[in-house]
């Protein structure tokens, strides 16, 4: 799996528990408010870190650490993303996958295969304004199949939307809040940068 980053403890990123956020490297969506250009942009990747590396560290934190958050990038792009999980989940590790919703059949098979413990999706925008907002072409009925697939996984979940008042108003958080119907676990973020950690500290 290319990974990009590894921040090794983090109280924020999982709900309720202390844990290890490794970033993946590529995106399919190139929203001009992204935090993380360094993960979405192959002329700005970094080296990766090898898995023998990831593997080693958490096997020394163990006692230590709740959970594991894959974020990215967007990493149900990774090919062998299932494979990754399946060995973090076997140290003993919950696991939290944050993504942008594109892939729904990788999102099925995670949540059939009852690899995830919470899944936080990224909404960008209204339906109608998704293309302008990740000015990329995007797939829609991929999109409403993700938010089906997470509300009735039965597995914790957030969906949350980054409020670029450049391109959103209040009407399209309005819209959103509407058609998730999902009260208590959707979440508006301001547009703040995020430190990106490129490397083992």
């Amino acid at each position: 799996m290319r990974i990009g980053g590894l921040q090794k403890f983090s109280f924020i990123d999982y709900p309720g528990k202390t844990a290890a956020i490794i970033f993946t490297q590529g995106c399919n969506f190139k929203c001009g408010y992204c935090h993380n250009p360094q993960l979405v942009y192959p002329s700005l990747f970094k080296v990766s870190i090898q898995e023998e590396e990831i593997f080693a560290f958490l096997e020394s934190r163990k006692n230590q650490l709740d959970g594991v958050v894959i974020t990215g990038g967007e990493p149900t792009l990774q090919p062998d993303l299932i494979d990754f999980i399946t060995k973090v989940k076997d140290m003993g590790f919950l696991i939290k996958l944050d993504t942008n919703g594109s892939n729904p059949k990788v999102l099925e098979q995670i949540i059939k295969q009852k690899l995830v413990n919470f899944i936080a999706m990224d909404i960008k925008a209204p339906f109608d304004k998704y293309n302008s907002v990740c000015c990329v072409p995007v797939n829609i009925e991929n999109i409403k199949l993700s938010i089906n697939l997470i509300k009735k996984s039965g597995i914790n979940f957030l969906f949350r939307t980054t409020y670029d008042k450049t391109k959103l108003f209040d009407k399209d958080i309005q819209t959103m809040t509407d058609f998730l119907n999902v009260a208590g676990f959707y979440k508006i973020q301001k547009c703040n940068p995020v430190i990106y950690h490129s490397h083992i500290n």
